[in-house]
């Protein structure tokens, strides 16, 4: 046995003869409780297998939770796809000399992305459903490689009577974590599997050796992302005052040189707004772009001549915005309303023509913007820069709250904070698009993410009421003895009843 705790196996050791052993100690586990000698971290899956209920002796295991085509969809949109070519380079050639699959999942066990020979492919989905779809954490798989690799966050190789259900144990299999070099959380896991007289310690260093170079790949093209957002933004950082670039994940990667912030990463509302510093200096934290990135600076609250304003905007769900300015509330007329939802998506300015397109489409005229315009400025004062037109206070507004959740992937947030469509009966092109698609955003992430309280919320909205599918997926998805469960049956059944 190997000497290496994270190893099966080493190449002194008949696999043969170490599966029987393993065998025999997987009998006593199942029978006494016993993990004998064991290696740790074997035994230890073992035993939270054992506490989650995962059955040794199913005879299916890892419950396929997505079809082929979902599996496919989430797949194409994972991080991990893009260095397919460089996973692919790095165990190919392996994996086809020792028949091996090439594996990927995502961080919950979730099989994305199976590739190996045919016959090996269909062997191991027909014997333990190790196929794209299937959820091979510990608490649906009991002990294997990938889930016990995510649980651990660590490399490890798992042979034979290792694997906690019994199905799975004709089978060696060795993964290792990936981590997002932006936030160290896990993407998921790289995996060899084969069968199991097929086994050979090199499979896991192969592994380990991969998700490093993986990992390599993320963190250069996380620098260049970041060079980027340095140079696109390098005029606003030189505007004078202090001033911090921070990535939509936190970090401050500008502007920080004396540690004015208090932290390398920051947490920030969503979409932008007030905040304080861990360093307990007041600021506001704006959105800049589409990209993601916020500059922060700072509030002098002592001086309120000195200090930008903040502009507090809520128009989801309503015609006539709610709108505040440093908390004195401002009454907008409809298409005031329009022309700030739309100034507020459009932070580097609108042109007169683009907003009278906009907001009237072909038959828009300039000289009507203006007017409009005038009579805006009238309420808000110095507050609205011309040529091009551009707020020049800071804002937050509910619409870029539920922007700001979703692109953090906190889909049940942004589908329980949504209050409704964006201006709801305004038929302004620009206001009719932003709408849209802020739904379509919502909508996808809601039905993707595999998440009861999040669709729970979506159909509960104006937007989601008379979603379908969502009904649908609902009801498909809520447990039997679920409250909700028969209020979404009736609904379904009213809304299948008017669509015939």
């Amino acid at each position: 046995m190997a000497d290496n705790p994270w190893l099966s196996i080493d190449t002194a050791t008949l696999p043969a003869e170490r599966a029987r052993e393993l065998r025999q100690a997987w009998e006593r586990f199942v029978v006494e409780g016993d993990v004998g000698a064991i290696r740790m971290p074997i035994a230890h899956s073992w035993q939270r297998s054992h506490a989650a209920g995962v059955d040794p002796s199913a005879s299916r295991v890892a419950p396929v939770i997505t079809d082929g085509e979902e599996a496919s969809a989430r797949w194409d949109v994972h991080p991990l796809a893009a260095v397919a070519p460089l996973i692919r380079s790095c165990l190919g050639p392996v994996a086809e000399a020792s028949e091996h699959l090439i594996v990927v999942s995502d961080a919950s066990g979730l099989l994305l992305w199976v590739e190996g020979r045919p016959r090996t492919r269909l062997d191991a989905a027909d014997a333990m459903n190790f196929t794209e779809g299937a959820a091979w954490g510990e608490r649906d798989a009991g002990t294997n490689a990938v889930g016990t690799a995510l649980v651990v966050d660590h490399a490890v190789q798992v042979f034979a009577a290792e694997h906690f259900n019994e199905v799975v144990q004709q089978w060696t299999c060795a993964a290792a974590p990936v981590h997002d070099p932006d936030t160290d959380t896990q993407l998921g896991v790289i995996d060899l599997t084969g069968r199991m007289g097929t086994v050979h310690p090199h499979s896991l260093a192969c592994a380990m050796a991969t998700a490093q170079a993986v990992e390599a790949h993320l963190r250069i093209a996380m620098i260049e992302r970041d060079n980027r957002l340095r140079s696109q933004h390098a005029d606003r950082l030189a505007a004078g005052g202090r001033r911090a670039l921070v990535t939509p994940t936190g970090r401050v990667i500008a502007g920080d040189a004396d540690g004015w912030t208090g932290a390398a990463r920051l947490i920030l509302p969503p979409g932008g707004g007030e905040l304080v510093l861990p360093s307990g200096v007041p600021a506001f934290a704006e959105p800049v772009g589409r990209d993601g990135a916020f500059v922060v600076r700072p509030r002098d609250v002592g001086h309120a001549a000195a200090r930008c304003p903040v502009l507090k905007l809520c128009m989801l769900g309503r015609d006539r915005a709610d709108v505040t300015l440093d908390g004195r509330p401002v009454h907008l007329g409809r298409r005031q309303a329009e022309m700030l939802a739309l100034l507020t998506t459009h932070r580097d300015g609108m042109a007169t023509e683009q907003l009278a397109a906009d907001l009237y489409g072909d038959a828009g005229q300039p000289v009507t913007v203006r007017v409009q315009m005038h009579r805006l400025r009238k309420v808000l004062g110095r507050y609205i820069d011309t040529d091009p037109y551009r707020l020049a206070v800071d804002v937050e507004s509910d619409v870029a709250r539920i922007a700001g959740l979703l692109a953090r992937g906190a889909v049940r947030e942004a589908a329980e904070a949504y209050g409704g469509p964006l201006l709801p009966h305004s038929e302004a092109p620009g206001v009719v698009r932003e709408r849209e698609e802020l739904d379509r955003w919502l909508r996808q992430a809601v039905m993707t993410a595999e998440d009861d309280d999040a669709l729970w919320a979506w159909v509960q909205s104006p937007s989601g009421n008379d979603d379908l599918p969502a009904w649908k997926r609902l009801l498909g998805r809520l447990a039997f003895e679920d409250p909700r469960r028969s209020l979404a049956a009736a609904h379904l059944g009213t809304l299948r009843h008017l669509y015939n």
